[in-house]
């Protein structure tokens, strides 16, 4: 049968084209899909059947794992239930993107237990597992409305490198594939990162499109400071908090991020540059903290999304970063753990200010006693 070509760029339903890929697949068939990196080879991982002949089409050794491509973050923990806090961290940053997660044992009650002999194998030839969420639309609408995960590795034999447009994985793999998904050329046009998560840390298996400090930044601790306006209370205990977490790990406040921390600062209802208020720079500047470069930003996606630890001054301030994210439920808490309230000192003399940076203080320390920082901190990072 010839392969079956699809030109996702002159398609006039394109949701037509994922359901028709969704059959395919779950009838065993292998798929060739376009993602953010390379054009990929899928095969579903409830078809045994495909999964030995996507091996026999790649010619791999049976000792080569393949990766899993799952539709999320959290779907992945179905299948690493006891991911390392590091590695949900990079999965919360970074996917959907070009990583892969290779995970050590993924235990007992792991989903990846239930799949057939042959498949584990596939996945599993050293114990390890490797999991991926491809940053594509048609993609994730694929693994969205198919019944399990997909199997995938790169759309050529073994050996070649892998294809950045169709043609080549046309080229490359022939009629030995029933479809073909054709969206151009990859938007990185380079393989995922590969890293591996063991006992001993993080360790990069392969670099590519995420490089090696933006790959450090991925796997930072970052703490943010949320109050309303940014330009008193949450920088006030941003710098604090950074003062703080340096005497902990025995480094200025300025090495904080090559040892594996950051701490920023945002307002629900910031405007972005304001300057912090004078009273606000002056209380820092008695403790030998510049503050007078400080511009405010408001809360975003992007910093929720990094945010390992947020701490509002105030019980609204939570519940508003609740309401608009409930995913943060369980990062977000107030600054003081005994419930009080930190009060807005804006239009209130000098000494307001030095005492709400005092109270603020007083809770940072009491923070960041509370922190296991053996578990949240990277660590050393290294590579092959």
């Amino acid at each position: 049968m010839s392969v079956i070509h699809v030109d996702l760029t002159r398609s006039d339903d394109r949701r037509d084209v994922v359901h028709r890929a969704v059959q395919m697949l779950a009838e065993g068939k292998l798929v060739v899909l376009p993602t953010e990196t390379v054009y990929g080879l899928a095969a579903s991982a409830l078809c045994p059947q495909a999964v030995a002949r996507l091996q026999e089409v790649k010619g791999h050794a049976r000792n080569h794992p393949l990766t899993l491509a799952v539709g999320n973050a959290d779907a992945a923990l179905d299948y690493v239930p006891h991911m390392s806090y590091l590695g949900r961290r990079l999965a919360r940053r970074c996917w959907p993107g070009p990583l892969t997660l290779v995970c050590d044992d993924p235990g007992s009650d792991s989903l990846a237990t239930q799949f057939s002999h042959g498949v584990q194998q596939a996945l599993m030839p050293t114990g390890s597992i490797g999991l991926r969420v491809p940053d594509h639309e048609i993609v994730g609408e694929i693994l969205r409305l198919s019944a399990g995960p997909l199997v995938l590795s790169s759309a050529s034999r073994s050996g070649e490198p892998a294809p950045l447009g169709a043609a080549a994985a046309r080229e490359g793999l022939g009629d030995d594939v029933d479809m073909l998904l054709d969206d151009g050329d990859c938007h990185y046009g380079q393989a995922s990162t590969v890293v591996h998560l063991g006992a001993e840390g993080v360790r990069v298996l392969r670099e590519g499109v995420i490089g090696a400090q933006a790959f450090k930044k991925y796997c930072s601790l970052m703490v943010l400071m949320v109050c309303t306006g940014n330009t008193c209370r949450s920088p006030m205990a941003e710098c604090l908090m950074r003062q703080r977490l340096a005497a902990e790990l025995d480094c200025q406040p300025e090495d904080l991020e090559s040892r594996g921390a950051m701490v920023l600062s945002a307002g629900i209802a910031a405007l972005a540059d304001s300057p912090a208020s004078v009273e606000a720079v002056n209380v820092l500047a008695s403790r030998g903290i510049d503050l007078s470069r400080h511009a405010s930003q408001p809360v975003t996606d992007r910093l929720i999304r990094f945010a390992d630890l947020i701490l509002a001054m105030t019980r609204g301030h939570r519940d508003a970063l609740i309401a608009q994210w409930p995913e943060l439920v369980d990062r977000v808490h107030l600054l003081a753990q005994d419930g009080t309230e930190i009060s807005d000192p804006i239009g209130g003399p000098l000494d307001l200010y030095r005492r709400c940076a005092d109270q603020i203080d007083g809770h940072l320390e009491i923070q960041v006693r509370s922190l296991d920082l053996a578990q949240i901190l990277p660590g050393d990072l290294s590579g092959d």
